[in-house]
């Protein structure tokens, strides 16, 4: 994963450039606090590329969230689940995946629902 400091959104298709486009996975999200006790969990500091997440976000919880509408910026993502981590995390660092299962903290996936840019500092909340 490369981090960049903005990205195009497609509506039904999911980050402009990223391997996945369409599907019931289109853009993966984790949020920084679950990261953080992951990495307090583990003992060590582990940078957040390894989690492969499509986007880092703060100031949300995703626990419990499936079917409700994340805002960045303008652009809509409709959550659809939990990411469930895989056997690919501990290749990456040991006990990654261990760290990551359970109580939604290895993020959730989403469908894009608008067209448009979202930007590193943008703000994030939860559509009503």
């Amino acid at each position: 994963m490369d981090a960049v400091e903005r990205a195009e959104t497609r509506s039904d298709k999911g980050l402009v450039g990223n391997a996945d486009q369409g599907g019931w996975r289109q853009v993966t999200v984790m949020a920084t606090a679950d990261w953080d006790q992951v990495v307090e969990e583990l003992g060590n500091p582990v940078n957040p590329r390894i989690r492969r997440a499509n986007l880092l976000v703060s100031g949300v919880t995703l626990a419990n969230t499936r079917d409700r509408v994340l805002m960045i910026g303008r652009c809509r993502l409709r959550i659809r689940g939990e990411t469930r981590p895989c056997e690919q995390m501990d290749e990456s660092e040991p006990g990654l995946r261990k760290a990551l299962d359970g109580g939604w903290r290895g993020g959730v996936f989403a469908e894009v629902l608008d067209d448009g840019q979202i930007a590193i500092g943008n703000a994030v909340t939860w559509s009503d």
